[in-house]
């Protein structure tokens, strides 16, 4: 009786940053499941660290193919896309409107599924993990499939299409969904891997070559138990940061959207601009 499984040539496309998350699910793919990877990466030109992600990136497919020599076959070359050629798609950005009206989550969310919808990419891989507001967000909306790959993961529930959610995270599927970053790093060492996982890169906003402290990521890596990755002068300023001006940007933004929708308002109401006589 043939136990091949030819499922296993189906490559899995993944989200690739070179960041803590996605590299774990990396090495899952290549060590573990050994399937073919087909890593993609969407380049930010706003965001300082995007050189340095590139690096990173190179450094670990450079280790994974001495170490690990099998991996030449399977992990393919990287697909880099600019932000800013991912064609805008209004439903995508009405889906983002709507969620954020219950919980704020990044511009990211916006042209990560328009570059899956356009270039007809289904079951991304996105590194979304416990203590993730997209995995609060999502956490009523999962369910368990089997990948083509001949592995479990968790997607949105098909049976909520139409909803902002499917419309938004319909294209991905979540591997890590239920782990967070400690759980990732006590699995990453019991499979010695921990060289490769110091290897990546997280900070958005890098300062003479460290992580910041105080951008978005490096605030989630302390926050979620990683603090050790943050030079010891930059958590003391993240701690101010945290303590004083952190708190602030929720109400802020709240206070812009509510200011853009009233004017927004005036304008739909202001003389001659009426639909109706």
């Amino acid at each position: 009786m043939n136990t091949q499984r030819p499922e296993k040539n189906i490559c899995v496309n993944l989200l690739w940053t070179g960041g803590w998350d996605s590299t774990f699910r990396l090495l899952q793919l290549l060590l573990r499941h050994r399937v073919p990877v087909v890593p993609h990466y969407l380049e930010d030109p706003t965001r300082p660290s995007t050189q340095i992600e590139l690096e990173t990136m190179a450094r670990i497919r450079d280790c994974l193919r001495i170490a690990y020599p099998h991996t030449r076959g399977l992990l393919q070359p990287l697909r880099i896309a600019s932000v800013g050629n991912v064609a805008e798609d209004a439903e995508i950005d009405r889906a983002l409107q709507d969620i954020r009206e219950k919980v704020f989550i990044g511009s990211q969310y916006s042209w990560l599924p328009a570059y899956c919808k356009h270039g007809a990419i289904g079951n991304m891989e996105l590194g979304v993990h416990v203590d993730d507001k997209v995995q609060a967000l999502l956490r009523s909306f999962a369910m368990e499939f089997e990948h083509p790959a001949g592995f479990h993961s968790i997607r949105v529930d098909p049976r909520h299409s139409g909803s902002p959610e499917f419309t938004l995270f319909g294209y991905f599927s979540f591997p890590l969904f239920h782990i967070d970053k400690v759980g990732i790093g006590r699995q990453a060492t019991a499979e010695g891997w921990d060289a490769i996982m110091e290897m990546t890169w997280f900070c958005h906003r890098p300062s003479h070559g460290k992580p910041c402290g105080i951008c978005a990521p490096c605030v989630y890596t302390i926050e979620e138990g990683l603090a050790h990755r943050i030079p010891a002068s930059r958590r003391v300023l993240s701690y101010f940061y945290r303590r004083f001006a952190l708190p602030m940007k929720a109400p802020l933004r709240r206070m812009r959207t509510s200011l853009h929708g009233h004017r927004a308002g005036r304008r739909r109401s202001a003389p001659g601009t009426s639909r109706h006589p």
